[in-house]
């Protein structure tokens, strides 16, 4: 047995031959005296060994990578960081939903923690690819496993993170697809004898999500001011229906409403009125605006269902619910409104980001462009 100077531990050689070297260390988060040992086929390379252990001791990181799985550590974090963080209820059940399907299973899932490799994570990202999936979901499967593995450097499992060293995976800007005027004319006039006909017109004259929509209460109208506060969204999440508060504070936001929207608003609210006598004792009492007859929230996949058959109705294909906020967005741009005035009714956080979904303009509006500018330059 021979010693290393200045605590750095001892090396010796084995019967088979091999050399051990093993280091002594309090464990800071437990401040318990623990041992590590290390193995080489010489005492060179046991006595470097135990240096990188020194010093990822010296660095305030675990002595040794955790040899767990990322399987199983991503079950771990799915059932206890995910759950316990303030994420929101449907960015969790996202979250989980792509940690048991492309993480706990599959090649990567049966990696060691302490052998994963920023390479290692390349290749999952080339095979997601291949696969099929979308340059969104690939890029969403990437934050997850990198969130995990951020877990387990705080919970010492890891020194350090590999997947932190792997550049986010692109997505490539798409111009959203958006119905002219006419189009949204017709639609709606297709979707005037469904019960939700209401929230399809709000979408189409404000914006405003779907999830938004029937996640408005009658405390979030003002129908004086002609104005409507978003306070929340409805999604399902896990088999519920779940009223939360937008994910950022720009989401939270006013929207003026046109006098003939604040009309159908009024003749809704006297027919909810009755519908609520009707039910008597059964009426669920939400406060929510659209509801069903009996009181109870709607699915925001009600007006999916709604948008989809006023679309095939009308002869327009490739629409949904979201074509109606594209369209919004694009034509008050084309009208001449501030972008920054856009970005606010929208609840985008930045205009950067509206200008990237709707940086194109329609033909006649490009035409239009050029012929101002051709009079300002008198040519």
């Amino acid at each position: 047995m021979s010693k290393r100077a200045n605590g750095e531990g001892s090396i010796r050689q084995r019967p088979n031959g091999r050399w051990e070297g093993r280091l002594s260390y309090v464990d800071p988060a437990t401040e318990l005296r623990k041992s590590v040992s290390v193995y080489g086929a010489s005492a060179a390379e046991t006595r470097s060994k135990l240096k990188v252990v020194r010093q990822r001791l010296d660095d305030g990181q675990p002595a040794k990578d955790s040899a767990m799985t990322v399987g199983a550590w991503c079950q771990t974090w799915r059932d206890s960081a995910l759950e316990a963080s303030d994420r929101k209820a449907t960015t969790r059940a996202l979250y989980g939903g792509l940690s048991r399907k492309h993480l706990e299973a599959g090649t990567i899932s049966r990696k060691p923690l302490d052998k994963l490799k920023a390479t290692d994570v390349e290749s999952l990202i080339v095979a997601l690819r291949k696969s099929g999936l979308s340059e969104s979901t690939v890029r969403q499967i990437y934050t997850v496993l990198r969130a995990a593995m951020e877990i387990a450097v705080r919970d010492g499992l890891l020194g350090s993170n590999p997947v932190a060293k792997v550049p986010r995976p692109k997505v490539t800007p798409h111009e959203a697809k958006h119905l002219s005027a006419d189009e949204v004319k017709v639609l709606l006039e297709q979707a005037k004898s469904s019960r939700y006909f209401l929230a399809v017109l709000l979408m189409a004259t404000t914006g405003l999500r779907r999830g938004e929509v029937v996640g408005l209460a009658w405390s979030d109208v003002d129908m004086e001011q002609r104005e409507i506060r978003v306070r929340h969204t409805l999604n399902r999440v896990d088999g519920e229906l779940v009223l939360s508060e937008p994910k950022t504070a720009r989401s939270r936001r006013r929207i003026p409403l046109l006098p003939s929207v604040v009309a159908e608003l009024r003749s809704w609210r006297l027919r909810q009125k009755q519908e609520r006598l009707r039910a008597g004792d059964q009426w669920a009492d939400t406060g929510m605006v659209f509801t069903t007859e009996l009181g109870t929230m709607v699915d925001p996949r009600n007006l999916l269902r709604v948008v989809s058959a006023a679309a095939k109705a009308a002869g327009l294909e490739d629409v949904v619910a979201h074509s109606l906020r594209h369209s919004a967005a694009v034509a008050m741009l084309e009208a001449g409104v501030h972008i920054k005035a856009v970005a606010d009714l929208l609840g985008h956080s930045s205009i950067s980001i509206t200008g990237d979904i709707y940086g194109h303009t329609s033909d006649d509006a490009a035409k239009s462009a050029i012929a101002s500018l051709g009079e300002a330059l008198g040519t």
